[in-house]
């Protein structure tokens, strides 16, 4: 029998909520260039619990339950999710040919970022974005502490 460490790394992985009976969950990959890492499916195929990752970052998709509902269910969405991309604008336009909506378009924001937001197809919100400059961010946090 080996005796095997394994180092624990500190991490956030995101857990999203999805209605029942989901089968296609392709938005993601299509959208983001995201992995399926695994997967639990329901008896009937759909979707119970699986992992993604998008460039190392790992985030699942879980069927909603009693303590945490659906977007569609709650009628909105609870959390915001950033994504960090060299290029923003082939980000969210790659998202919208996936079935993303733009809530807000591409802007370079006077506070260094370059930021835009969609819903996907099951209604969770994300910030897709890149750091243009720390200088700016730096200035403006500074004028308005």
């Amino acid at each position: 029998m080996n005796n095997i460490e394994m180092e624990t790394k500190t991490t956030f992985v995101p857990v999203l909520s999805i209605s029942s009976g989901i089968t296609d969950i392709g938005f993601y990959k299509k959208a983001f260039g995201a992995v399926e890492l695994w997967r639990l499916n329901n008896d009937d195929g759909s979707v119970h619990v699986m992992a993604f990752s998008i460039n190392g970052a790992i985030f699942r998709l879980h069927e909603e339950g009693a303590r945490s509902l659906s977007p569609d269910k709650a009628g909105n969405t609870t959390v915001t999710i950033g994504l960090t991309v060299e290029d923003v604008q082939a980000m969210v336009e790659q998202a919208v040919a996936a079935g993303a909506i733009v809530l807000s378009p591409v802007i370079d924001y006077p506070y260094g970022y370059r930021q835009a937001e969609i819903t996907d197809p099951f209604g969770h919100h994300w910030i897709i974005e890149r750091l243009l400059s720390q200088e700016a961010l730096d200035n403006f946090v500074k004028s308005v502490s």
